[in-house]
């Protein structure tokens, strides 16, 4: 073979190794960039959209709903929430309810939940395509009235409420309820031992115009109170909120908010289920006695001043059986905690499959915002 022609043959291998390098440097390429833009769409589904970041649902998320399910279409949740579609049936036993965020199955939905909390001022994250004769809009909101925004436009906007309130549509609330076995207390002999803190207290919503933090800086002036929170750089995870509420002898179940008709939180039901007696700052006692035993809490209102109630509370721990007597409630009573917000969704979805005749909620802002039997 001549040399030009072992010129041309080398060049076009050359040619060759080079095309073929390029080729798997664009395949490498082109596969980084599936992983990265297949990720960014995982993680952020709406990032360019100016609705708010919805939860993905877990587990069967192709299954689409049976004929005869109801649908109800989570429209405001809070981000970082997820689900599973069929949830109601496996863990509440309500069967025919179909969860969904997928807002292309609105025009389907018997009803559509929305979140007070996210919705936007002007309501511009609202549906906005007419609403089908069938389908119902449930108004939830666990805030009291003074921390929640009072918005121009709601007023008849919802059909249903999903509030703490006893008058509301569907209520929703930590309660204590009467026991169904007898069943022995295994919380109180397991933790009365490892009680080695007086007065807890955690807390990170801040602020000294709050009747709550100025009644803690005058009773943290005659007894010692273990505090925890973000407010006194002290986070604690789920585990150890739980070890120190188990800990503590009293909790200060202070709430952040004015007087307001059945606003009652988990502050006051946390330690009441995890074995700590709380010490109830907020509705007036006999709003608290109509939802909690009269032997189970202690309440400000009590004492004429912090020291009294401070006084109160040494006696207490001094003497270890006029403590116990503030547990004996639970020989027949049992704490019903809420799970948020997966049982609030089933609820709503249960009322609505129930409740098929037309309903509308008229002036919702007389009825949460006005006084009371108002509307």
């Amino acid at each position: 073979m001549d040399k030009p022609l072992l010129k041309k043959k080398s060049q076009e291998n050359k040619y060759c190794r080079i095309k073929f390098s390029l080729l798997r440097i664009s395949v490498v390429v082109n596969i980084v960039l599936c992983v990265f833009i297949s990720y960014e769409w995982s993680v952020c589904p709406y990032k360019n959209s100016q609705e708010p970041n919805f939860p993905t649902i877990s587990g069967t998320v192709t299954k689409k709903p049976h004929e005869n399910d109801t649908i109800l279409l989570i429209w405001l949740l809070p981000s970082g929430y997820v689900f599973d579609s069929n949830s109601c049936s496996s863990r509440f036993n309500i069967d025919g309810c179909y969860l969904t965020n997928n807002k292309e199955l609105y025009s389907k939905a018997h009803g559509v939940l929305i979140n007070h909390r996210d919705i936007k001022d002007d309501l511009s994250n609202l549906p906005t395509k007419p609403r089908p004769f069938f389908q119902k809009w449930i108004w939830m909101n666990f805030e009291s009235p003074q921390n929640t925004r009072r918005l121009k436009g709601l007023e008849n906007l919802f059909n249903v409420t999903l509030n703490y309130r006893r008058d509301a549509d569907i209520v929703m609330r930590e309660q204590i309820t009467l026991k169904t076995e007898d069943t022995e207390d295994k919380i109180f002999p397991q933790v009365l031992d490892k009680k080695d803190k007086l007065v807890c207290w955690i807390v990170s919503n801040w602020n000294e115009n709050f009747e709550r933090v100025k009644y803690y800086n005058e009773l943290k002036k005659h007894i010692t109170i273990s505090s925890y929170g973000e407010h006194f750089r002290k986070i604690l995870n789920q585990k150890e909120y739980k070890e120190i509420m188990t800990s503590c002898k009293f909790y200060l179940s202070f709430e952040n908010t004015a007087i307001h008709y059945d606003y009652m939180t988990e502050k006051i039901f946390n330690p009441l289920n995890l074995g700590s007696v709380p010490v109830a700052l907020g509705a007036p006692k006999y709003i608290y006695d109509q939802f909690v035993p009269k032997d189970a809490f202690i309440h400000v209102d009590d004492f004429s001043s912090p020291q009294k109630l401070a006084e109160h509370l040494m006696s207490l721990d001094k003497n270890v059986e006029e403590y116990k007597k503030y547990f004996q409630w639970r020989k027949n009573f049992q704490v019903k905690l809420v799970n948020y917000p997966t049982e609030h969704m089933c609820r709503a979805c249960q009322y609505i499959r129930a409740k098929k005749d037309y309903q509308v909620f008229v002036n919702l802002n007389k009825w949460y915002w006005g006084a009371i039997g108002s509307n």
